[in-house]
């Protein structure tokens, strides 16, 4: 779905006119004023907090994957992980002792593929 919306201004732009929303309606429905909200639209702004963008999601009523979505694209503008994992990873000693290992031995998307298959196929 990121195609050609592959910033998170174009794809918050996107979602909002999807589901009929004008610029004004949004900016109230998030506590923000129109003149912000179009800043960060425009990309003129730094993506929206955590909250505001869950706030978004309900709004909106993103899919999972939309939401997923919206999330790596805030972090990548941002230059940080998407906003949604930080406190997953902070609170998980485990988690940090794995992105250290699969970077230490330079994890490529195969691995990873196969690492996140293996968790699916014991959870499932």
């Amino acid at each position: 779905m990121i195609g050609e919306r592959s910033t998170f201004a174009a794809y918050i732009t996107s979602i909002r006119e999807d589901r009929k929303y004008t610029l004004r309606q949004m900016a109230e429905a998030l506590r923000v004023s129109a003149a912000y909200y179009s800043d960060v639209e425009k990309g003129r702004r730094n993506p929206l907090s955590y909250e505001k963008l869950e706030h978004l999601a309900e709004i909106t009523a993103m899919t999972e994957e939309e939401k997923r979505t919206m999330y790596d694209l805030a972090g990548k503008d941002r230059s940080e992980v998407a906003p949604d994992l930080p406190e997953y990873i902070m609170q998980r000693d485990y988690v940090c002792a794995a992105l250290r290992t699969a970077r230490d031995l330079d994890a490529d998307q195969k691995d990873w593929e196969a690492f996140v298959a293996e968790l699916k196929r014991r959870k499932g």
